[in-house]
């Protein structure tokens, strides 16, 4: 299928590895010019030149920490002119209730809620005088099924969630959509350090919180990258004018949920 995006322009967050870097590489495929958008420059030229070894698309790397308010707004000021946003950045640490201070709260919703929504406002209007506009946010899914562990991620993410959910409606009639990703246990850095993290605080072997995890996944493995790529690719095609406001839930199942 052609998604219909060749030569149109995407800003990608967290841009440089795990789920980012595959909706970089599959846009690319598209023939999607890219802005690719990451912490660290390092990793993020190595990321972007190896999308640019494989696809003759342009791509610019533009190193900031969206949660930054002036490096964010530097961000907005070279590329506001876009077709497609996906907002995308590292949840905040798993943690018990309990232990959370106020700061790690504000921090969590700084990067997770306020962040984005500040990049959608900033090309928003862009897109609606153009007529077009794909915007997705990648979450996660335990907005939909939270854990104890995740509350700052979940609350974060859920507030982004809410925030956007009115202005899907009220910008759908200029072909600018808005929709939600929520990944499940995907093959990524996060992944592997989360798991690391409740391997020490269960005190047990990596490969058992790995089986652990695997069986209550219907799909009985965990996701490839690639294939949440796919899934955002499409959202943000031509094809997906008539899906806005939507939270699509990609977890092999586990989501056990009629809504």
């Amino acid at each position: 299928m052609d998604l219909g995006l060749k030569s149109r322009w995407a800003m990608v967050c967290g841009a440089s590895a795990g789920l980012g870097l595959a909706c970089s590489e599959v846009l690319a495929s598209e023939g999607v010019n890219l802005v690719m958008v990451a912490r660290d420059p390092v990793r993020l030229k190595t990321s972007a030149d190896n999308i640019q070894a494989n696809y003759p698309v342009e791509i610019i790397t533009h190193s900031a920490n969206i949660s930054h308010p002036k490096e964010r707004d530097q961000l907005l000021q070279n590329f506001s002119n876009l077709d497609i946003l996906i907002t995308n950045s590292g949840g905040p640490p798993i943690a018990d209730f309990m232990s959370i201070a106020t700061e790690q709260w504000l921090d969590a919703l700084s990067l997770n809620m306020l962040a984005p929504i500040a990049l959608i406002r900033g090309v928003i209007d862009g897109m609606v005088k153009r007529k077009f506009g794909r915007i997705v946010n990648i979450t996660s899914v335990s907005v939909k099924s939270p854990r104890s562990t995740m509350c700052l991620s979940t609350g974060a993410r859920a507030g982004l969630t809410g925030a956007i959910s009115a202005l899907a409606r009220d910008i759908a009639k200029h072909n600018v959509t808005i929709n939600n990703l929520l990944p499940g246990p995907f093959i990524t850095e996060r992944l592997k350090k989360n798991n690391e993290l409740r391997s020490q605080y269960e005190n047990v072997p990596i490969s058992d919180i790995e089986k652990d995890i695997i069986s209550h996944i219907p799909a009985r493995r965990f996701g490839d990258p690639y294939e949440f790529a796919c899934a955002s690719a499409f959202l943000c095609s031509i094809h997906a004018g008539f899906i806005t406001g939507q939270n699509l839930v990609i977890d092999g199942g586990s989501f056990r949920g009629l809504l």
